[in-house]
């Protein structure tokens, strides 16, 4: 699909983007620094949910949530992290990704805090024996881990959580009528199994297979 034909008024350049929205003040821009500094390091271990953007081999980008236990993703020292990669889909989209290209970024989460934070660099899949026992959990250590080094994070201000009102429940939308998952993989992937064999796969696979 082409956009450009369907929408008449595009802005892209930065300068038409400058001259609607403005320039950043000076603080802003000061805020941005290459490394870990006390406040991020904190922020991350009392965090239990991040999402990780990566770009493949096709260009095509990709965006994955990740949770654990705060204080899962290790924090070496103010320039390296370590992300353990728990059983999934077996799909594997961010690790093919950074095999190819080790461009990576992070905003990790705090539920109730409305601000996040931003974090990019470079990262490769590690298999160190050493590195897997400090990811590990109930006793479970990962099969690969993310070792990041860190180029740049920020603070991220909280107008996104409060127009959105993702920390408070009396604001958010009702769940009736959504697709179960189950739902979704029988419309879209025309599986053998009905929908009830389907769940409760995945049931099963949620209660005995997270570590």
């Amino acid at each position: 699909m082409d956009l450009r034909t369907r929408f008449q008024d595009i802005v892209d350049t930065e300068a038409g983007l400058r001259a609607v929205m403005g320039a950043p003040v000076p603080l802003v821009m000061r805020k941005e620094l290459k490394t870990l500094d006390a406040h991020a390091r904190q922020f991350i271990e009392r965090s239990p949910f991040l999402v990780i953007a990566t770009n493949g081999a096709d260009g095509r980008l990709d965006v994955s949530p990740k949770g654990d236990p705060a204080g899962c993703v290790r924090v070496l020292d103010e320039r390296t992290l370590l992300i353990g990669d728990r059983p999934g889909n077996r799909r594997a989209d961010t690790l093919i990704n950074l095999m190819a290209n080790d461009q990576i970024g992070l905003i990790f989460l705090i539920p109730g805090k409305q601000e996040t934070l931003r974090v990019s660099g470079r990262a490769v899949v590690v298999r160190d024996a050493a590195v897997r026992e400090q990811l590990a959990v109930g006793g479970k250590p990962p099969d690969f881990a993310i070792a990041v080094a860190v180029e740049q994070m920020f603070f991220h201000c909280a107008k996104c959580m409060i127009r959105s009102g993702l920390w408070k429940p009396e604001t958010w939308p009702a769940l009736s009528g959504l697709p179960s998952l189950a739902e979704v993989l029988v419309s879209a992937a025309r599986p053998e199994e009905s929908v009830d064999q389907l769940q409760d796969q995945i049931d099963k696979d949620a209660a005995t297979n997270l570590y």
